[in-house]
This record gives C-alpha cells, sequence and structure tokens, in this order.
C-alpha cells in the first residue's frame, strides 16, 4: 500500500516540477514517511520515475482504448473530433495526463532512452486503436475511397500531436484556434461525400 501511495504523490510532484525539481524528501514528507523508507520500495528516484511514468502510460492507453471503441454508438466525426477535445479538457484537469506529456516530450536527460522507448510504445498503441476505428469506418462507407486506413490514421495521428504541442506550449486560444482549422482540413479530407 505505502509503495502506491508513494506513486501517487511522486506523480503529482514530477507533473508539478518535473524530474529535477521533484524532491523524494518532499515526497516522503507529504506520504508520511521518512525519506529512507522510499528505498523500501524503490532503488532510487530514477527507478520511481519509471514505475509512475509506466502507471500513467497505462491509465492513458486504457482512456484512448476506451474513447475510441469502435462500437461507441456515436457517429464517426463526433468520436474522433470528441476524444481531441476530451484529450484537451484530461490535460487541463488530469495529473496522469499532464505528467504523461510533459515527461514525453521532455523526458530526463540521463533517462531519455527508457522513456522515449515507451512514449513510442504508447503512440503505436495509440494508433493502432485509431486505425481499427478508421477501418471500421472505411468498411461502412464514413471515409472516401481515395484515403486509405493507413493515411487517415496517420493524418489524425498528426492533428492529434499539434494538439499535444499548444496543450504544453500555447495557451487556450492558440489551441482552440489549433484544433479547429486542423480538425476540418482533416475531416473535409477523410470523409465521404454523402
Amino acid at each position: 500500500m505505502t509503495g502506491q501511495k508513494i506513486m501517487k504523490v511522486a506523480l503529482c510532484h514530477f507533473a508539478r516540477n518535473g524530474f529535477e525539481g521533484a524532491s523524494l524528501a518532499d515526497i516522503a514528507a507529504e506520504v508520511g514517511i521518512r525519506k529512507p523508507s522510499i528505498y523500501n520500495h524503490f532503488k532510487g528516484k530514477d527507478e520511481l520515475f519509471m514505475a509512475v511514468y509506466k502507471d500513467a502510460a497505462t491509465r492513458e492507453l486504457r482512456f484512448v482504448e476506451e474513447f475510441l471503441k469502435p462500437s461507441r454508438g456515436s457517429s464517426l466525426e463526433e468520436q474522433l473530433f470528441g476524444f481531441l477535445v476530451g484529450y484537451k479538457e484530461r490535460y487541463e484537469k488530469d495529473e496522469d495526463t499532464k505528467f504523461f506529456l510533459r515527461m514525453s516530450f521532455f523526458p530526463p536527460v540521463h533517462l531519455q532512452q527508457e522513456s522515449m522507448t515507451l512514449s513510442l510504445f504508447y503512440i503505436d498503441k495509440m494508433a493502432e486503436v485509431a486505425k481499427a476505428l478508421f477501418l471500421s469506418a472505411k468498411e461502412d462507407g464514413f471515409i472516401h475511397a481515395d484515403v486509405s486506413v493507413e493515411h487517415a490514421t496517420g493524418a489524425y495521428m498528426a492533428v492529434l500531436d499539434s494538439i499535444f504541442v499548444e496543450m504544453l506550449y500555447g495557451d487556450q486560444d492558440h489551441l482552440l484556434r489549433r484544433l479547429e482549422a486542423a480538425w476540418h482540413v482533416f475531416w473535409r479530407g477523410v470523409r465521404t461525400n454523402i
């Protein structure tokens, strides 16, 4: 139980302060233990960070899989656009999402390879989930005949990447303008004309 509590508190510290700014002493104090007690659960800050990162990635992927299920009952447009808006809202309110996106773009230098491996795995899994949705939509005639499932998936992931960048660097106005413009062009290009 204490290991999970340490991870929960560490997530908030890493999300707010980054790897370098997060202090094991501060994490331990908030958990209600002494700093050396953390070493009963984790070898050090690096191991704690990667455990928190993997845990956050798992929860983020669950969100993606649930939201982009082909059988959600809403239109393809509502589902795809809703996911983009939902991710923006999730970033604004959820420590997991803030932490995961920030660390995916700005991992600790000495953990960059391990962090990037996890980030790329997550992105690939996200693309697989989106591809399944586009495949279902293509079979149902909702995707333009000239647009392959691979191109629709790649373009959607590019729109999502641009939204991620705006979440990290921009403000609400920039993000909403970018989202509206990217979505308009993307959706016009992939949907059928019926």
